[in-house]
């Protein structure tokens, strides 16, 4: 295990690059549309709203300002007729309160790989063709959350997993679908009460009652219209909402059981399957806002954006567990990435498509280190507007996963989006013929999913800190190396989430394989750095003799402590702890009279035979609360 967590550790570093000289191959080598002369500006660090206003301001005789996100301390503007675009640009770029400016970029739904089927089902077809398959199966179509899983024929074992779905949860997780909209009136929704309500909205009187700046937004919003009827005139959002509802239960039933689940829609994308990366903004942004647990993105684009990664890592603050589709352009995201399933942010779940005998689809993009799993995605049948048909594409695979988050969650509704997706990705069924496409080799199995949730209720919510590298003052898609960001998370075992008890899956000795490398870079590194001096005591140490509680997964250790600075604490344990391994301390102040708590590295100190925990991301008022205990304390040797 110590091994592994080396790994991981270095991994993360090791994945940055990667990501980085993906982006570098692939800005070269696809190309994105904009919205002519619209822009999204990024204001530096944490900008007053006097400073935004002042912005606004002096650039109001050149551009209009379309939109503000506060919490991005982000502007949309939209130049004016007749300006020069070079000189407005190098105008912005040169404002001192400006972090970057760069393109609206247009994004689209990811195509229909193509099934052979294009027909659309009346309700009356779907019911009799529902009938003859459910016969055949020696069921019957009032069976409801009892029958097989008609949408896929691989083997995911949603049927079996909704016999072992807790029945008294309280907690009713929330799915926002930003894509093409949803057929509100569909018979599915309709009558399963699937659709997310606003409860703080009263429907059809003008007013904005929640305050949330949406007038009549009693269950979603439509981004690309500008009102409260998110209804798709596309098919693709419908089609996606029925496959995560179709995960938590038996959506072909009739009659059909109240929903487990609640889907937002967020509509964004037109009729065409096309919609521009402010308005994917503005629902991400919604979604978070309105309390959301899973987004599901299936759409993207070739090109990065800054502020669309913001807008991701802002739902990632928010413990938003986030699913994207890879692509269908048969690619290799390591070389050509898609966005948003290529950004790093921790929570993103990026889907690849496998067909019924769990083979890698004709279509789907992949990548072995930018994909982390698959799940079904040839000729899924599922809802669209007045009816039903069958789609294939990575756009019906990420909704499962989506479904599936929303299903661990309801089982174990305090784990993070940090949480949810490494026991998503983790807890999926082993595919050797996986290994060469994705990081995990794993495809979507959801009864162990939820077996894995069952049993990590009322863990310890863990969620590593992660911000996004700043692209500098220049166009976005023009500045490509630190795309990336730094504190990128990769997969996490156990740290995340409590596996079943039983054998390790193949997944984590692949792992501990491939760790070699990695290993070889970091002991070049630490050796370079005992060279230079580089590791070389960064904080002054105190010493101080008070007891301290260690907390590691579900147990919680005493011991003594020796020594603390702004970095980290040493102490004495009678248990043998694993190096390199997460815990939580808490350490009381010398008095007595205050307590911390923070998250830190173990570490083994051979010469004072001690162990020590390196603080990781430690808050600001944990950090002033333990230097005020230090004014009093002697300094160690």
């Amino acid at each position: 295990m110590a091994l592994v967590g080396m790994f991981l550790s270095n991994f993360r570093a090791i994945r940055v690059v990667i990501l980085a000289f993906s982006l570098l191959m692939g800005s070269w080598a696809w190309a994105q549309d904009v919205v002519p002369g619209e822009y999204l500006v990024k204001m530096k660090g944490r900008a007053s709203s006097q400073k935004s206003a002042q912005f606004v301001g002096k650039i109001s005789s050149k551009a209009n300002l379309k939109a503000t996100f506060g919490k991005l301390n982000l502007h949309h503007l939209s130049m004016k007729a007749g300006q020069d675009a070079e000189a407005f640009l190098n105008e912005i770029r040169q404002d001192p309160d400006v972090d970057y400016v760069e393109p609206n970029y247009i994004l689209r739904k990811v195509e229909d790989g193509g099934d052979g089927d294009s027909r659309t089902f009346s309700l009356a077809e779907s019911e009799a063709m529902i009938n003859e398959k459910m016969a055949a199966q020696g069921e019957n179509s009032g069976q409801s959350a009892q029958g097989s899983y008609l949408q896929s024929g691989a083997n995911t074992k949603v049927s079996a997993a909704w016999t072992q779905m807790s029945t008294g949860a309280s907690d009713i997780p929330v799915v926002a679908v930003i894509d093409t909209g949803i057929d509100y009136n569909h018979r599915v929704f309709r009558d399963s009460g699937a659709l997310w309500l606003n409860p703080g909205e009263i429907a059809g009187n003008g007013i904005d009652d929640d305050g949330n700046g949406y007038v009549d937004d009693v269950f979603g919003w439509n981004f690309h219209g500008r009102n409260g009827l998110p209804y798709d005139d596309d098919n693709h959002g419908t089609h996606v909402a029925g496959i995560v509802l179709g995960v938590t239960q038996n959506i072909f039933a009739n009659p059909i059981q109240a929903a487990k689940i609640r889907i937002m829609p967020l509509k964004f994308l037109g009729a065409d399957g096309s919609g521009s990366t402010s308005d994917a903004i503005q629902a991400i942004y919604y979604a978070t806002n309105n309390g959301a647990n899973v987004i599901n993105n299936s759409w993207g684009g070739s090109t990065y954006s800054q502020s669309l990664h913001d807008a991701m890592t802002y739902a990632y603050q928010h413990h938003v567990t986030i699913v994207s589709a890879a692509g269908n352009y048969g690619s290799n995201n390591d070389g050509k990435p898609l966005f948003p399933a290529s950004y790093p942010v921790p929570s993103n779940i990026s889907v690849a498509a496998t067909n019924d005998f769990d083979s890698l689809a004709s279509f789907s993009n992949f990548g072995r280190s930018s994909v982390h799993m698959a799940a079904p995605g040839v000729a899924i049948w599922s809802t669209v507007p007045n009816g039903t048909r069958y789609m294939s594409g990575t756009s019906m695979a990420a909704p499962f996963v989506a479904g599936l988050a929303a299903l661990a969650l309801r089982e174990a509704p305090d784990l993070t989006g940090y949480q949810v997706a490494n026991l998503v990705i983790n807890s999926g069924s082993h595919l050797s013929q996986l290994n060469d496409y994705t990081y995990s080799g794993n495809r979507a199995d959801t009864l162990q999913s939820l077996i894995v949730a069952k049993a990590n209720v009322g863990i310890d919510p863990l969620q590593p800190e992660y911000v996004p590298m700043s692209v500098g003052r220049g166009l976005a898609s023009e500045e490509v190396a630190p795309k990336a960001g730094c504190g990128s998370v990769g997969l996490v075992g156990a740290r995340a989430f409590k596996p079943p008890q039983g054998p390790p899956p193949q997944s984590v000795l692949f792992l501990i394989a491939f760790s070699l490398v990695p290993l070889m870079v970091w002991q070049v590194l630490r050796t370079r750095e005992q060279a230079t001096g580089r590791n070389r005591r960064q904080h002054e140490r105190f010493v101080m003799n008070s007891e301290i509680k260690v907390k590691i997964g579900e147990r919680e250790l005493v011991g003594q402590m020796n020594t603390i600075s702004m970095g980290g604490a040493s102490f004495k344990a009678d248990a043998l702890l694993e190096r390199g391994g997460i815990v939580t301390l808490q350490i009381a102040s010398p008095d007595g009279g205050e307590q911390v708590s923070v998250e830190g590295r173990i570490v083994w100190n051979e010469q004072n035979q001690a162990y020590g925990v390196q603080f990781q991301d430690a808050k600001e008022g944990v950090l002033n609360s333990i230097q005020g205990w230090t004014a009093g304390l002697n300094r160690a040797s």
